[in-house]
């Protein structure tokens, strides 16, 4: 019986599969994602400590919540930080944003009688404000975004100071704390969460209690919820909607992206805008947490975030990195930061480690890059 199939030329037969069809392997992906070096890096320190610091509490479910804290509070600055590297710009003036929004919390509080809601939506809106100008700047002048956003690292710690002098003459004001209970807005950045598992899981003898009956572990903190969150958000953002690509396009090729109608100015001010946000949220979350703000809060961090979000796989020239390398930078940061602690190390030595880890990033990133680069 014959087939009344043609048969198929040869050359047909012979002809490449369109690279556009082919599967990639696992590895080949992995090699291309910006996360990977601190993924490792992360599994390194977590192992050494792991081993080192045993048996010191550091592994504890308070210890471990330790350091999840002080990853988060750096973490929820290191996302925002993130998207605008990889928009190709930098903020410099995240520290002082933080020393600000505090000073504009408390002093109308505590001065002046306002609920706390109200004080900590002029916070939002005069960090929108100093984000929006940021970029408008940025982008109507032309100048580096370092060299704009250093401006304001004085201009803003300078006004927190000024006012904080002129309006309470001191530069910390307190008394926070009696005016938390039952205000809706400041519940979003104080307190716990899952405060009932917590209580559960020590009746069933899953962890320690005190003398009381209450376990040692009463919740998550909220930072560590504000973290998780914004990380999640910015990854779906990066990698699920258009906006992501217009991220990347404009820290890639700015004017490519601009003559294929990619809105770059708005893109841009949006990112500053953000970093302005997330700096307001973690002053929040200190506010609330200590009872207090202070004019110097927030000194250096704009580094310690760019610090993780280069460990996290960024490039500083713009259009590579991601949410989740950030996160994993910041991560690698409270355990080191714990980890000095819980084993007794010298902690003079914890900025030797950040500048270490800060050049050996870089290198393996550019490593691993030509690596895939090469695999393609």
């Amino acid at each position: 019986m014959k087939s009344n199939a043609s048969p198929q030329p040869a050359d047909a037969a012979m002809a490449p599969q369109d690279e556009r069809l082919q599967r990639i392997p696992f590895w080949k992906k992995a090699l291309g994602r910006p996360e990977l070096g601190a993924l490792a890096g992360t599994i390194l320190v977590l192992t050494f400590f792991l081993v080192v610091a045993r048996g010191t509490g550091m592994f504890t479910p308070s210890g471990i919540l330790n350091f999840l804290e002080v990853a988060a509070q750096l973490g929820i600055i290191a996302t925002a930080a993130a998207l605008l590297m990889i928009g190709g710009e930098f903020d410099l003036s995240i520290g002082s944003m933080i020393g600000l929004a505090g000073i504009l919390i408390a002093i109308p509080v505590v001065q002046y009688g306002w609920p706390l809601w109200a004080a900590i939506l002029l916070a939002f809106s005069c960090a929108a404000l100093v984000g929006a100008t940021n970029g408008y700047l940025v982008n109507r002048t032309g100048l580096p975004s370092f060299i704009v956003t250093l401006g304001f690292l004085f201009i803003l710690r300078g006004l927190a100071i000024g006012i904080s002098r002129l309006l309470t003459g001191r530069t910390q004001i307190g008394g926070i704390h009696q005016h938390l209970p039952g205000d809706w807005l400041a519940a979003l950045f104080s307190g716990e969460v899952a405060t009932g598992l917590f209580g559960w899981m020590a009746a069933q003898g899953w962890i320690a209690t005190n003398f009381a009956g209450n376990p040692v572990v009463t919740g998550i903190p909220i930072s560590i919820v504000w973290w998780l969150g914004l990380t999640a958000v910015a990854t779906w953002v990066l990698l699920c909607t258009p906006y992501g690509n217009w991220i990347f396009a404009s820290g890639g090729d700015a004017n490519a992206a601009r003559n294929s109608g990619v809105p770059v100015h708005r893109v841009k001010i949006s990112l500053f805008v953000f970093t302005a946000f997330s700096a307001t949220v973690f002053a929040c979350l200190q506010v609330m947490d200590t009872g207090s703000a202070d004019t110097i809060r927030g000194l250096l961090k704009e580094l310690e975030a760019i610090i993780a979000v280069v460990i996290g796989g960024a490039l500083l020239t713009g259009g590579y990195g991601s949410a989740i390398g950030a996160a994993l930078g910041a991560l690698i940061f409270g355990l080191v930061q714990m980890g000095i602690f819980y084993t007794g190390v010298n902690t003079d030595w914890f900025q030797v480690f950040l500048g270490a880890m800060l050049l050996v990033a870089v290198l393996f990133n550019n490593f691993m890059r030509k690596k895939a680069m090469e695999a393609k």
